[in-house]
């Protein structure tokens, strides 16, 4: 033994010392915990997948409306515009067939059927050889583009429906804009759509063509007590996204603002539908960061910890702007005062949100492309949408955002029965249309 180890002799016996004394405490632990209920099985292992309880969790297809509207959000969400492909009108309603057998069994779930594995299979396999509903909505809608001479549907195109045009803070792209065609999806996890979607795509190569498409999400929230009122969801400049939004279980307020009516000055096939807006908001989340958070709030109209108006304690709270005319509390520029004055006249143009967040990655300029998939529903796309917006033009909140996509669309009525397909009635309101012409 040399210098250098008699050296080292002390430190480790020392560092033996330490390891025993470890090992028997580990034991220890490892002795009493056997017991209980904290270590009882053995821990999971790195790749092992998430468990979920909500997996089987269903919506029914069948209905006099589409799902995916009034349903509460789930955690995902994705929004395709695609440009339809079909030759002409028999190719279009094979297109609405095949979506409507589709969208009825990814909704449904069930086992994958099995085939020669000299072909291709069936399914992309990507939530294994049984498909689970996971919460899935699949909400289809049409672009005016749809109702041009292609297929003889210009007499029966919705009122209302026009192609979005850009607003003064926009800085629309176009290959992120319109379509023929939207397919919301919605369910609890991001692969159930990206199933769906890659489903819908294998199974119509020569009828769709991707335009494009945008994900976003939903964070969840804590439970809270039953005595608590519910709040929303943030958005990404971390205030909360859907205050004030018309309550979606009143059947009455649904009818008079998201869903088309008999008897309307829209025509008949299209009762039971709603229109559908859709914009790609980009926040300029670095500016909004080093904004003062007073001026935050006054922008927003909102306290930011709870979500309550500049006169309220909670989220639910309704702003009192009779009592605020000039605007000391609630600034009469802030958004939540231009977006919904609270007037009796301006209740005809509460719209239905269902936004998600998003997240892009990383501009060449480096900063993050992240913000608000905007979706709403509404009776009338003019009344809806195009008004609120209009009154939010110049906006100081429009120094932190930039509108880069999106579209209008008219979603198509629910599938009522077996007998029923998604778009049956337009393509027959269509041909009859022809026929009297």
């Amino acid at each position: 033994m040399n210098d250098s180890d008699n050296s080292n002799a002390p430190q480790s016996a020392q560092r033996r010392r330490v390891l025993l004394g470890l090992g028997a405490a580990g034991a220890a632990l490892a002795g009493s915990s056997l017991s209980g209920n904290v270590l009882a099985a053995a821990p999971a292992q790195v790749t092992e997948a998430p468990k979920s309880e909500k997996t089987e969790d269903r919506n029914l297809f069948f209905g006099v409306h589409q799902t995916g509207i009034v349903n509460p959000r789930p955690a995902s969400g994705m929004l395709v515009a695609f440009d339809v492909l079909a030759a002409d009108r028999e190719d279009l309603e094979r297109l609405f067939r095949t979506l409507n057998e589709r969208i009825a069994f990814l909704m449904t779930g069930g086992p994958v059927p099995e085939v020669d594995p000299k072909f291709p299979p069936v399914d992309s396999g990507i939530l294994g050889p049984v498909v689970t509903p996971d919460n899935l909505t699949i909400t289809v809608s049409v672009g005016e583009s749809l109702f041009d001479e292609r297929f003889g549907l210009e007499a029966v195109k919705p009122k209302r429906l026009s192609r979005m045009v850009g607003f003064p803070n926009d800085a629309l792209e176009a290959d992120s804009c319109h379509g023929d065609l939207s397919i919301q999806f919605c369910a609890n996890s991001a692969d159930s759509n990206i199933h769906a979607l890659r489903d819908i795509v294998k199974n119509l190569p020569d009828l769709l063509l991707v335009r494009w498409k945008q994900e976003g999400t939903v964070p969840p929230q804590a439970p809270k007590k039953p005595e608590q009122p519910p709040e929303s969801a943030r958005n990404f400049l971390g205030f909360r996204d859907g205050s004030a939004n018309p309550d979606s279980n009143d059947q009455k307020a649904m009818n008079e603002l998201v869903w088309v009516q008999t008897g309307s000055d829209e025509p008949s096939w299209a009762a039971n539908g709603s229109y559908q807006a859709v914009r790609i908001i980009r926040n300029f989340v670095e500016r909004w960061d080093r904004t003062p958070l007073q001026e935050q709030e006054a922008i927003f109209g909102r306290v930011k910890t709870t979500g309550a108006p500049m006169d309220g304690k909670v989220e639910t709270d309704v702003p009192n702007y009779v009592a605020d005319p000039h605007g000391k509390k609630t600034k009469l520029d802030s958004h939540i005062r231009l977006a919904n004055p609270r007037t009796a006249q301006t209740q005809r143009n509460l719209i239905l949100r269902r936004p998600f967040n998003y997240s892009n990655g990383v501009n060449k300029n480096g900063q993050l492309d992240m913000g608000l998939l905007f979706i709403c529903y509404q009776s009338d796309l003019e009344k809806g949408f195009i008004t609120v917006q209009t009154r939010l033009n110049g906006e100081p909140l429009e120094e932190y955002l930039k509108p880069v996509g999106g579209g209008y669309f008219f979603t198509l009525p629910g599938v009522v029965d077996t007998q029923d397909f998604i778009g049956r009635s337009l393509l027959q309101a269509s041909a009859t249309a022809t026929k009297t012409a």
